[in-house]
């Protein structure tokens, strides 16, 4: 592939996975009216379920795909992806769309796994950051997009829609792969699977301090935008009053994100993953204290709000590619499993902070505000571990 459609490639399949989050939240309420969902919490399951399947399916496809390669595991995820989509459509029950949504978790799994696999077989540390940030930065406009195009697919027909949407959406991933995608992995660098490979790579990946420990980083940024994707439609629509404007105002926190990644694949080169996500974090920190404040001080309204987290997206936004690069660097020489047990780490890490988080509304974007803060501080505190008590000092070596 010429590099520009690498890059859009990896955003594409990054995409399969934001689309399955983010484009039937404004379906949510009729799910819920359609499946007789009574409380308006429990219809977060719908996105914490399929974050479940995904962060669970991270740990099989990284040693398939050291041992088989890339394009086979991720033909046969794609594959099943529009099965799930497929089932999820046409699901009676709540109970049956669950099912349903923990199985597209699963298969969606590889398309996270594999995105950094196939990046790191070809490059590494802020070279690793830079190409990820870029496709992360494309990746984020599907959130930007999805609310909108959701509301579109409702006006349609009903949100069953939305789900065919999806399948077509992997379809067309899958027939990309067929067509354009080479096998980034060679045969000589393939390992077996078995219990000492297995057992020597996760204690490679487990053992590493920055390793497991960005990982962790990453599960709790990554929390965050569990926490607000799962109840941004009951803050903009229940408490806010801006139903008719849930897309418009969703993409604008989304996209907050993308001009943060777009930022950080222009400066990571120059200074450095550690910086830019160091800095992140105190900012993120700063901002949530203030916000709390506004909050309790009665002077929070839908503009103070959306300042608040646009800006808080971003501080998220410039630490994950470089969270992601700096855990994967040490273990490269075994990206694919490794790619696994640091997913698995973020997601369901994720899905524990953003669902308690999302679980915790009552009304108020309180809940929020404090959940950012308790991320920002732990976050910190946790790097202050990782590099020794010595923050903002590079280790990646320049290009």
């Amino acid at each position: 592939m010429h590099p520009r459609e690498f890059v859009t490639f990896i955003a594409a399949l990054m995409g399969v996975n934001a689309l399955g989050v983010d484009l039937m939240l404004p379906a949510l309420a009729d799910i819920g009216r359609d499946l007789f969902v009574t409380e308006a919490n429990h219809r977060q399951w719908v996105v914490t379920v399929y974050m479940v399947g995904f962060g669970i399916g991270q740990l099989v496809y990284g040693p398939l795909a050291d041992r088989f390669g890339r394009r086979p595991i991720l033909i046969t995820t794609l594959v099943g992806f529009v099965a799930a989509s497929i089932f999820a459509a046409s699901s009676a029950t709540f109970e049956a769309l669950l099912a349903a949504r923990l199985l597209q978790g699963l298969m969606s799994a590889s398309t996270r796994v594999l995105a950094v696999a196939i990046v790191r077989d070809g490059a590494s540390g802020r070279q690793m950051a830079r190409t990820m940030s870029v496709a992360q930065m494309i990746f984020f406009i599907v959130p930007i997009l999805a609310p909108t195009l959701g509301q579109g697919l409702l006006a349609l027909g009903p949100w069953r829609f939305i789900f065919y949407a999806l399948g077509m959406f992997a379809a067309f991933v899958l027939a990309w792969t067929l067509v354009r995608l080479p096998e980034t992995l060679p045969v000589a660098r393939r390992v077996p699977i078995s219990i000492a490979s297995l057992k020597q790579s996760y204690r490679l990946t487990l053992s590493n301090r920055f390793s497991v420990g960005y990982a962790a980083a990453a599960s709790l940024t990554f929390g965050g935008i569990i926490a607000f994707v799962s109840s941004a439609q009951q803050i903009f629509v229940d408490e806010f009053g801006a139903g008719q404007r849930f897309a418009v105002l969703f993409a604008l926190c989304a996209g907050a994100m993308g001009m943060a990644s777009f930022a950080n694949s222009r400066l990571v080169e120059r200074l450095g993953t550690r910086l830019i996500s160091q800095s992140a974090v105190l900012a993120l920190i700063f901002l949530s204290v203030v916000h709390v404040l506004v909050i309790e001080w009665g002077w929070e309204t839908l503009i103070s709000f959306m300042v608040f987290q646009a800006l808080s997206m971003t501080c998220i936004g410039l630490c994950g590619a470089n969270f992601g690069a700096m855990a994967m660097e040490p273990v490269g020489h075994i990206a694919g499993t490794a790619s696994s047990i640091q997913g698995f780490i973020t997601s369901i890490g994720a899905v524990l902070v953003g669902s308690a988080i999302g679980q915790s509304y009552a009304g108020t974007t309180l809940p929020l505000a404090i959940g950012y803060l308790a991320i920002g501080v732990a976050v910190l505190v946790l790097v202050y571990f990782i590099e020794g008590g010595q923050l903002f000092r590079p280790r990646m070596e320049p290009r």
